[in-house]
């Protein structure tokens, strides 16, 4: 008994350590954009000019942002994220960028619990991926130009789609799988290219989840990861 708590505290630890060590490195990385401004390209469409995002969060701009298909597009989550900043901002761009940020970094922590849960536990592996989705130069597009708030808020429920369906493979049950439809909706109102997400949870059924091979040769379920300390998962 004593031996199993001291690996429970020890695994806690680890995880909280490499939690602290996933923010503080994106932080350190994308500090410098709070001194940054809006730019010319998108952004007067989505913000500086957007006299609808302009008055802020309130019942107007809501009902704009459901039923509107300005500049082509069709993503009211998205309008609605950009009035918010706006009303809690106004029109200061180091806000905005903050945001994005906070949005990135709570990507990649879901990113790494996701990995943790579907890996049965490969801690030191979810967490160099999670770390090389945080810090890899092809995401800086996403998280330091407003415009491409988009990207950003469809990962977020694209990786909370893909968390609830693992927990409903696992345990299967109406809610959860109510949960990952929730999630899926949400991240089309996004941005659609969470259509795709489907296909994905067929991959994620070969590999890690191995459901396929499990029904060909009559496999069992996969395995669970040991829980994160203080993690109850639905």
């Amino acid at each position: 008994m004593i031996k199993t708590a001291w690996w429970q505290i020890r695994g806690r630890r680890l995880h909280l350590f490499i939690v602290a060590l996933l923010v503080i490195s994106t932080m350190s990385v994308y500090h410098n954009l709070r001194d940054n401004g809006f730019v010319s390209y998108d952004d007067h469409n989505y913000v500086t000019e957007n006299r609808d995002i302009a008055r802020g969060f309130n019942a107007n701009s809501v009902k704009w942002a459901f039923k509107t298909t300005y500049f082509s597009n069709w993503h009211p989550i998205t309008w609605l994220s950009h009035a918010l900043d706006v009303q809690l901002y106004g029109m200061h761009p180091r806000g905005h960028h903050v945001t994005s940020v906070v949005i990135h970094v709570l990507n990649a922590l879901l990113l790494y619990l996701f990995l943790y849960r579907a890996t049965a536990g490969k801690t030191w592996q979810s967490a160099f991926v999670a770390a090389l989705f945080a810090l890899h130069p092809l995401g800086v597009e996403s998280v330091a130009w407003v415009s491409e708030r988009k990207n950003l808020l469809v990962t977020f429920f694209w990786l909370i789609a893909m968390l609830s369906y693992l927990s409903y493979v696992r345990r299967p049950s109406l809610w959860r799988y109510m949960l990952v439809m929730l999630a899926f909706a949400l991240g089309i109102m996004s941005k659609p290219m969470i259509v795709t997400l489907p296909f994905t949870l067929l991959l994620l059924d070969y590999w890690p989840l191995g459901r396929l091979k499990g029904k060909k040769g009559g496999g069992s379920a996969p395995p669970s990861a040991p829980p994160l300390q203080g993690d109850q998962s639905p």
